[in-house]
C-alpha cells in the first residue's frame, strides 16, 4: 500500500526542495515597453489626401530616376504600381497621333495599339518567366516594361520635332539614331531591373521576349510619318 501511495504522488518530495538565493537566474522575461502590434501600425487611411497624393507623386518619380540610371534593383518589383505606365502609354499614344497611317481623321488606331502592345507584351513576357521558373507576377511585369518605355516615350517626342524639319535622309538617320539609342536604354534598363525575378542560367531566354516587344514600339517609332 505504501508503494501504492508513493507511486501515486511522484512529485511529493519536491516540495521540499529549495533553490538557494546565491544562485543567478539567467535570461529576460521583461516585456518591451515599445513592443509593436498590427493595431498600433499606422494606417494610410488615417493621413490627409494631400499627403497621400504627394507619397504617391514621390514614388512614381522615384521609379522615373531608377529608369534614367538604370541598375540591378528590385524597387520596380517589390513596390510596383501602375501610374507610370499609364501616364507614358497615354503621352506615347497622343504623340503616335497624326500620323500618315490615320484614315479619314477618325482618331488612329495607334492610341489603341500602343495600350494592345503594352497589355498583351505583358501577358507574353509573364507567361515566359513562369514557364521558365521566374517568380515575376503580371502586373509587376507591366510595371517595369511601362516605366522603361520612358526612353521610347522620349524619342518619339524627339523624332516629332525632327519631323517638323522635313523627311529627307538626315532626319530619318537622326530619327535612327535617337529610336536605336532608346530601344538600347529600354531594353538594358527593363533587363537589369527583371534580373533578380529571373533563372540566373536562363536570362538569354527571358531577354528575347523582351527585346522583341521595345523592337515592336521602336519599330512604330521610326516607321512614324506626320499626315499632310
Amino acid at each position: 500500500m505504501a508503494a501504492a501511495g508513493e507511486a501515486s504522488k511522484p512529485f511529493a518530495g519536491l516540495s521540499d526542495v529549495s533553490i538557494s538565493e546565491d544562485i543567478p537566474v539567467e535570461g529576460d522575461i521583461s516585456v518591451p515597453v515599445g513592443s509593436s502590434r498590427k493595431d498600433d501600425e499606422f494606417s494610410t487611411l488615417d493621413e490627409p489626401v494631400k499627403e497621400t497624393i504627394l507619397r504617391d507623386l514621390r514614388a512614381v518619380g522615384y521609379k522615373f530616376v531608377h529608369v534614367l540610371y538604370p541598375k540591378r534593383s528590385s524597387a520596380l518589383l517589390r513596390d510596383w504600381d501602375l501610374w507610370g505606365p499609364l501616364l507614358l502609354c497615354v503621352t506615347l499614344a497622343l504623340l503616335l497621333q497624326g500620323g500618315a497611317a490615320d484614315s479619314d481623321d477618325q482618331g488612329g488606331p495607334q492610341f489603341a495599339e500602343v495600350f494592345v502592345i503594352v497589355w498583351f507584351g505583358s501577358i507574353i513576357i509573364t507567361l515566359n518567366s513562369k514557364l521558365l521558373g521566374g517568380t515575376i507576377s503580371f502586373f509587376q511585369s507591366l510595371c517595369v516594361l511601362g516605366y522603361c518605355i520612358m526612353p521610347l516615350t522620349v524619342a518619339m517626342a524627339v523624332c516629332r520635332i525632327v519631323l517638323m524639319g522635313g523627311s529627307g535622309t538626315v532626319s530619318f538617320a537622326v530619327r535612327l539614331a535617337v529610336v536605336t539609342a532608346s530601344f538600347g536604354w529600354s531594353t538594358f534598363a527593363s533587363t537589369a531591373f527583371l534580373a533578380d525575378s529571373q533563372p540566373p542560367n536562363r536570362k538569354a531566354l527571358v531577354v528575347y521576349p523582351v527585346f522583341l516587344f521595345y523592337f515592336v514600339i521602336g519599330w512604330m517609332i521610326l516607321t512614324f510619318s506626320p499626315s499632310q
